[in-house]
């Protein structure tokens, strides 16, 4: 089923990028506030690192599990309707994680608000590849992904120095939460979860339009097998997961590394992974400009996209030895490199599998690849904090996140045959030909 359009004028597509942008900002606020809250939360409900890691991973139960799913719903009854649920269940979701008192609460909770997010990348790639030029996506791509690149940094920063207020009682408006918000963690739950439900109000008012453009891919309605025969699906979900192992690691653990194996405050350490994930964001949005502006002066998308993917996963390598192994200065400096060169390989991860896929079929093809590169986000966590509760240290895990890199070089540059729109009619073709 196509997109319906619906009543009323449709709202224009720099609208559309804006608030794209918007909800995958808070989606990432929201998945990452257990992060920010990990160093208050292991000593106040006498969490072991391990017990941290399920939980960190276990996100990725719902989130995953969800993704196929949310891929075919999105385009079977509409974008806007799916992710609207999506964004219902994770808030509500992250308001009760405020009231767990037990792991396994934690757990549940951990796994509700994955299955909610899981709706978000399928919507927005499939709404994205409705709404954008191709010659546009990378630049709207860029902004979608500073969107969920500087979620981190407003959540790591303003929960960070909500707790550490919280944990002083220094007298600052903060600290006239009431008593049993006294823990310091759980305000942040509150607040971030209440807000997020307010984005629901301006979506509710969308209309989506036709197609910005016609391609070859918008003559035939492909199956989920035929895409499932893609070898290109196979290069982007292998490449995602390289990414995303280093990116979820960082996210995952670099505020309890921070403050535990560098001896950081929580402050301290609120405003450096802040300052890293917001340079992070900015690299995105330069990418996606940068990358439309070398595509309409004739440069190949296959280079574009490539290229930003072996410059991310080559220095991925150096930056995770780097991080672990030099001094706390080098290490700084390491960190920020590592989050420019995510952010500059980050449109070009949705924008390869809208450019191939279609509007018709950028909705399951970023599922099935969504939820093969977030298997990461069941491993990095979770063997994170068992190779620290074994070894008692970081070390294993930053080598073990710098040689998962090759992983991703080999699904962008080697599976992936090049980055240009399918046509699905010839596809479909050559495969009656054969059968």
């Amino acid at each position: 089923m196509s997109e319906s359009i619906g009543k009323g004028v449709p709202t224009k597509p720099l609208m559309l990028v804006v608030l794209t942008t918007a909800v995958m900002f808070i989606n990432y606020i929201d998945r990452g506030n257990l992060a920010t809250a990990a160093p208050l939360m292991q000593e106040q409900m006498h969490l072991s690192a391990s017990q941290l890691g399920i939980l960190l991973s276990a996100f990725y139960y719902g989130y995953v599990a969800l993704m196929m799913p949310a891929g075919w719903l999105a385009e079977r009854y509409g974008a806007k309707p799916v992710l609207a649920a999506g964004v219902l269940i994770w808030s509500v979701a992250t308001m009760l994680t405020g009231f767990a008192t037990s792991f396994a609460m934690l757990l549940a909770l951990r796994v509700l608000l994955g299955v909610g997010e899981s709706a978000a990348f399928p919507c927005v790639s499939k709404i994205l590849a409705h709404t954008v030029p191709v010659k546009k996506l990378g630049f709207a791509n860029g902004v979608m992904s500073f969107g969920y690149l500087v979620g981190p940094a407003v959540g790591t920063l303003l929960g960070g120095l909500m707790m550490s207020a919280l944990v002083r009682g220094d007298g600052s408006v903060v600290t006239l939460a009431t008593a049993f918000m006294r823990s310091g963690w759980r305000p942040v739950f509150f607040v971030f979860g209440g807000l997020s439900l307010l984005w629901l109000i301006p979506w509710s008012r969308v209309r989506l339009g036709p197609p910005a453009e016609a391609r070859a891919a918008d003559d035939v309605q492909p199956t989920f097998k035929e895409i499932l025969s893609q070898r290109a699906l196979w290069g982007t979900a292998l490449g995602l997961f390289g990414g995303n192992y280093s990116f979820y690691f960082i996210l995952s653990w670099l505020p309890f590394y921070l403050v535990k194996a560098r001896g950081f405050s929580i402050e301290g350490m609120a405003w450096i992974a802040a300052w890293a994930y917001l340079v992070n964001a900015l690299a995105s949005v330069f990418a996606g400009w940068a990358s439309d502006r070398w595509v309409r002066r004739g440069g190949s998308p296959d280079t574009v996209y490539k290229g930003a993917m072996i410059l991310n996963h080559g220095g991925g390598i150096l930056c995770m030895i780097g991080m672990v192994l030099l001094p706390v200065t080098g290490s700084i400096i390491c960190l920020f490199l590592e989050e420019i060169i995510i952010g500059l390989a980050a449109p070009g991860a949705f924008t390869i599998p809208q450019i191939i896929a279609g509007p018709k079929a950028a909705g399951r093809w970023v599922g099935v690849q969504n939820a093969s590169g977030n298997l990461a986000g069941f491993i990095a966590p979770a063997l994170t904090g068992i190779l620290v509760d074994q070894s008692g240290n970081f070390i294993g895990a930053f080598v073990v996140a710098a040689l998962v890199n090759v992983l991703g070089l080999v699904g962008w540059v080697w599976i992936l045959p090049k980055v240009a729109p399918l046509d699905w009619a010839a596809a479909r073709m050559q495969r009656l030909a054969k059968s």
